[in-house]
């Protein structure tokens, strides 16, 4: 019998696939709706998918809606708002380089996850660590270089994607202290209902947001539903098992493992959107992939 304990092994290996997936369609609109606009589908449109779920767990653990503590808002706020600004810049980079040389750079998130974590959950920085911190850095570098495989744009997107990555993991951080603080029975629970609160604040703050400031872009949101409900549905349901794997585990695990996106996003680029990876980009690719396995 599988162990409990790993049960965040095959979450996080479902998650980054139901990720990758809703990235590649995520790209794909931003050219219709602007960034912003691409941002909003995976909230708008994964919230009601969240609230099925949290539907589901609630009628089958039959336990109450939860009373999240003071606590659980300033982690759930850290969470939901870093996330919108890691997303948008993600869409941002993927402008400006491709599908998975974009993802590369966002998962040196792995490595800045250990540093919050650090700064936040005062966990231990090992020297295996900060060895696997210096190899993953060497291959951003190697990407970013001048020449093959750098991106007609100079650093931009390099700062771009390594900022992105920051956000995520710090919303990765904020999640798991909202999960960690609701001290529910559950961890199903926990999840599922940090989930749907956070999609809440996410989707409410850009519609009102885009209702202020850009009214079109909410009619073309609209118009673009079908591929926009894909895209909330993969959102929601890969945002639902990296809860999961948040309540049994670490930031910096779980983050660690998800590198394997960068396999799907390989893939992804190569066969859908027919973009080619240079040698430099391989091995940049090679040395982050050495990095986070040196972090476990």
């Amino acid at each position: 019998m599988f162990a409990a304990s790993l049960l965040w092994v095959p979450f996080t290996l479902l998650a980054a696939a139901g990720q990758t997936a809703r990235n590649a369609m995520q790209r794909e609109l931003t050219a219709a709706l602007g960034t912003v606009g691409a941002t909003h589908v995976r909230f708008l449109f994964g919230f009601p998918f969240a609230l099925v779920f949290l539907a589901v767990v609630l009628l089958a653990t039959g336990l109450p809606l939860p009373k999240p503590p003071a606590l659980f808002w300033p982690w759930v706020v850290l969470g939901a708002g870093a996330q919108i600004v890691a997303t948008a810049t993600m869409l941002a980079t993927m402008n400006d380089r491709s599908f998975v040389v974009t993802i590369a750079y966002i998962k040196t998130e792995a490595i800045q996850a250990a540093l919050f974590g650090l700064i936040f959950l005062g966990d231990h920085v090992t020297l295996g660590m900060v060895a696997a911190i210096l190899v993953a850095t060497a291959g951003v570098v190697v990407m970013s270089l001048k020449g093959k495989g750098a991106a007609e744009g100079g650093y931009k997107p390099v700062l771009l994607g390594l900022f992105s990555g920051a956000m995520f993991a710090l919303s990765a951080v904020g999640y798991r202290g909202a999960i960690l603080s609701l001290g529910l029975p559950s961890f199903v629970l926990a999840a599922t209902f940090t989930v749907t609160v956070g999609l809440l604040m996410q989707a409410g703050l850009l519609t009102f947001y885009l209702a202020l400031r850009d009214r079109a872009v909410l009619r073309e949101i609209a118009r673009a539903w079908r591929p926009s409900l894909f895209a909330g549905f993969m959102g929601a349901t890969a945002s639902e098992f990296w809860f999961l794997a948040f309540a049994l585990t670490s930031v910096a695990n779980v983050r660690t493992l998800a590198l394997v996106e960068v396999l799907f996003a390989q893939a992804i680029s190569l066969f859908i959107f027919k973009q080619a990876t240079t040698k430099r980009d391989a091995l940049g690719i090679a040395l982050i992939v050495a990095g986070v396995a040196l972090l476990i």
